[in-house]
């Protein structure tokens, strides 16, 4: 083979590494672009709200209220709204027999009577008039409402009753079924009924244990970096601790859960399912990553800073606090965030100490008992209910909006405060 030959093969084949190099990235945005696809053509209807709009006689004889007199606060507080909210419901259709008035009565959710009670408590010159009052639809409705639920099967294969969708596509007819913004997903705790359920609680249990990660870990980690690389003495001890961060960095999640559990539950007796205890087992999976980052950032800092910080007179205490610290600082704040953004998305830690509870109420500090969104996600993908399809998949939209909003700031941090060295 002469060298026109072998020049010509050389071009071949560094065409066809460019070929399969683009081909890789072209299937990477593929599945990407597929992912995304599929997560938010999913879950962008649970930021939907199906609402049944009823006509309510805020009769005083169906409260047992006296009709001569305007009912105070109290008196609305201890009226009996179920039996009312049942005779309301029969107004949709007044032949119904006592098993359709059942029926009728679950084609809302169970918190009909809390919703005519804050109506009129909200309305109080409502007393005595008949009012149009939204009240939610059963995640059954509104899964049919929102085109996820099918029609075109057996009765006795699906939830909503041949009887609940005549009185349904009645109401509809008559522009009784109105959708709107689902607020109630970002301000309701998680809940056993579909169209209730919210991640205020997994959010604010995200939250906490992110902010408890970030005490610890960040103060922590800073100083561990700053001894290794600027005052330890390098020997065989710095050498084996230098390693050992290094493959800590590299283990499984689920061993840390194990450590948590272990130690910090058993030993320590710290509570239960609590953000304190997720954050605390948190940092321990993020501080080699946090550690790492900011070594490769103070030894990104030249020299000649350090010596023209000593040739001043500074000590060496001094040099790395005023001036190698805060020059290293924005890579490290960069590493920070990014081993944030790994922890916000772990799961396994996190159900091993017991995050993974049903837990109905809001969390106020760090002590009291929470999810977090990914196990949220784990929870309501576990459930059979259709209704939490489409949650799983808002409840992942809303993570991955914070992961890309935390490395966006990391990124930002780096461009604005990086300083480039010549």
């Amino acid at each position: 083979m002469n060298k026109e030959e072998r020049l010509i093969k050389r071009y071949k084949a560094e065409k066809r590494f460019q070929f399969y190099g683009k081909a890789a990235i072209f299937m990477a945005l593929l599945f990407l672009v597929v992912f995304l696809t599929k997560i938010f053509s999913t879950g962008y209807t649970a930021f939907q709200k199906t609402w049944l709009v009823i006509p309510v006689n805020y009769n005083a004889d169906l409260l047992y209220l006296d009709p001569d007199k305007k009912p105070t606060t109290e008196d609305i507080n201890d009226a009996d709204f179920y039996e009312f909210g049942i005779e309301t419901f029969i107004t949709l259709d007044p032949d119904a027999s006592e098993d359709q008035i059942m029926e009728l009565k679950k084609m809302f959710a169970f918190t009909f009577e809390r919703e005519l009670k804050y109506y009129l408590l909200d309305n109080p010159d409502s007393f005595g008039k008949t009012v149009d009052v939204k009240l939610t639809a059963s995640d059954d409705l509104d899964q049919v409402f929102k085109g996820n639920y099918p029609r075109d099967i057996p009765e006795n294969r699906r939830r909503a009753s041949d009887y609940q969708l005549k009185i349904f596509d009645k109401l509809n007819e008559d522009g009784r079924v109105i959708s709107e913004f689902n607020a109630s997903f970002f301000t309701n705790a998680d809940s056993r009924e579909a169209e209730l359920a919210g991640i205020a609680s997994s959010f604010m249990g995200s939250l906490f244990s992110i902010l408890v990660c970030l005490s610890i870990a960040f103060p922590v980690a800073l100083l561990a970096a700053v001894y290794l690389e600027e005052f330890a003495p390098k020997n065989r001890f710095t050498d084996f601790i230098e390693v050992n961060i290094n493959n800590l960095a590299a283990v499984p999640s689920i061993v840390f859960g194990l450590l948590g559990l272990g130690v910090l539950l058993a030993v320590f007796g710290l509570p239960r399912s609590t953000p304190l205890v997720g954050g605390i087992t948190l940092s321990l999976m993020t501080l080699p990553t946090i550690i790492i980052a900011a070594r490769a950032s103070l030894k990104a800092v030249p020299p000649s800073i350090r010596e023209a910080a000593l040739a001043m007179g500074a000590s060496r205490m001094q040099t790395t606090m005023h001036h190698t610290v805060p020059l290293a600082l924005p890579g490290t704040l960069s590493g920070t965030i990014i081993g944030l953004a790994q922890a916000l998305g772990e799961t396994a830690p996190l159900i091993l100490i017991g995050m993974v509870a049903f837990v109905n109420t809001i969390p106020g500090t760090p002590m009291d008992p929470a999810a977090s969104l990914p196990v949220q996600i784990y929870i309501w993908a576990e459930s059979a209910e259709r209704g939490f399809v489409e949650k799983v998949s808002a409840c992942i939209m809303v993570l991955l909006f914070f992961l890309i909003f935390m490395n966006l700031g990391a990124q930002l941090i780096r461009h604005k405060f990086e300083k480039k060295w010549n």
